[in-house]
C-alpha cells in the first residue's frame, strides 16, 4: 500500500555542513581539564576501557562511546557508523552540560534565546511534519515515540516525553482535528534546556526526532 506520508529529507547537506562543527566540538572536548566532572554534570559514565579513557552517554535510546581526549563516537555495541549530525550533537551536549537540576517547568521554542526570532523555521522543520503526519491519528505519536525511549506525557489530546539525553526531554503535543479546527501541535523543553544546548541545537535535535518518528510511522 502506498505511503501517505510525506517524504523524508535527504542528510547528506547536513552531514557536510557538520564537519567543521564537529572538528571544532572535538577541540573543545580536547580542551576540558575536569572530565570526570563533566561526566556528572552531563550524566555520562567516565572509565578506561583497554587503556583508553572513555564517556559513555545515553542518546535517544541507545548508548554511545565518546574517546577522550580525541573525541571519537562509536555506538556502544559497535554497531554501524555514527551521523555526523548525531555525532556534533552529542559532543555539543556533552560539552555544554551544566548539570542544572531539571526545573519541572515546561516551556516552548520561542522563549529560548533567539527563539522568537527563529520560531517560523522551527515549527517548519518540526512540529508542521509532525501534525501532518500524526495529526488525523495522535495516538500513534506515543506508540512510534516508545522507539526512541518515549512515554506518554499529560498534555494536549496526545503527548510523549523522549529522554534525547540525560538532562534533556522533549515533549511533542498534539491536539487532534475536526471539521471546525485544524490539527495542532508543540514541542515543550525543561526551562533549563539551554544550560545543554544551544537553540540551533535544539532545533536540530527536534528535527532528528521528527523524521525518525515519521519513518517509524511509515514502517508500521
Amino acid at each position: 500500500m502506498e505511503s501517505k506520508h510525506i517524504s523524508v529529507p535527504e542528510q547528506k547537506n547536513y552531514e557536510q555542513a557538520g564537519l567543521l562543527a564537529y572538528k571544532l566540538a572535538r577541540e573543545k572536548l580536547a580542551g576540558i581539564t575536569d572530565i570526570e566532572e563533566q561526566c556528572r554534570r552531563s550524566g555520562a559514565r567516565y572509565q578506561v576501557v583497554d587503556s583508553q579513557n572513555t564517556i559513555t552517554l545515553p542518546y535517544l535510546n541507545q548508548s554511545y562511546q565518546i574517546t577522550f581526549p580525541d573525541g571519537d563516537i562509536s555506538f556502544l555495541d559497535g554497531a554501524g557508523e555514527v551521523p555526523t549530525r548525531d555525532g556534533l550533537l552529542i559532543l555539543h551536549y556533552f560539552n555544554s552540560a551544566k548539570g542544572t537540576p531539571a526545573s519541572g517547568k515546561l516551556i516552548a521554542f520561542k522563549e529560548l534565546p533567539e527563539g522568537g526570532v527563529y520560531s517560523p523555521t522551527f515549527s517548519n522543520r518540526t512540529i508542521n511534519p509532525l501534525v501532518k503526519n500524526f495529526g488525523e491519528e495522535p495516538a500513534r505519536l506515543v506508540e512510534v515515540g516508545r522507539k526512541l525511549g518515549g512515554y506518554a506525557a499529560d498534555h494536549g489530546d496526545t503527548a510523549v516525553t523522549i529522554d534525547a539525553f540525560s538532562r534533556v526531554s522533549i515533549t511533542i503535543v498534539l491536539w487532534q482535528g475536526d471539521d471546525e479546527f485544524a490539527a495542532e501541535g508543540n514541542i515543550l523543553f525543561d526551562a533549563t534546556v539551554s544550560d545543554y544546548l544551544a537553540t540551533e541545537d535544539v532545533t536540530v535535535l527536534c528535527e532528528i526526532i521528527t523524521w525518525r518518528l515519521i519513518r517509524f510511522l511509515a514502517e508500521a
